[in-house]
């Protein structure tokens, strides 16, 4: 299901964090076709990666003055916000990316189960 080196989108936007203050924190995304990198600002850092097979949605999607604020939550309903400029679209470039990404393995699983299933006998044509 992964596309090695394929990026789709690549830039700056905000994470909120965890912590009891909840800064934005500046991150750089990079969107490929089966995941969210996140990348922070500092030089060194580890990437933290949100892969599609656990996102569920990108969900609340509101724009006010120059950002657009979005959350994604993923299948353990944990909910990550995000903010990025309202030119930026980042919002829409992750929803269609986890759409397709969706609906790739939907296919995926259906041609599997009917590679699994045995062929159905064919019925005698009344004459």
């Amino acid at each position: 299901m992964k596309t090695p080196g394929l990026v789709l989108r690549e830039g700056e936007l905000e994470k909120r964090s965890d912590s009891l203050f909840q800064f934005w924190k500046k991150k750089r995304g990079v969107l490929t076709p089966d995941r969210l990198s996140l990348f922070p600002a500092g030089p060194g850092a580890r990437a933290k990666e949100l892969r599609f097979h656990s996102i569920l949605k990108v969900d609340c999607v509101e724009r006010t003055g120059k950002y657009v604020y979005f959350t994604i939550v993923t299948t353990d309903r944990k909910e990550i916000d995000f903010r990025c400029p309202g030119e930026s679209c980042w919002n829409a470039a992750i929803t269609l990316a986890l759409i397709d990404f969706q609906n790739r393995r939907a296919l995926q699983t259906f041609r599997s189960r009917q590679e699994r299933a045995p062929a159905a006998p064919a019925e005698p044509r009344a004459s």
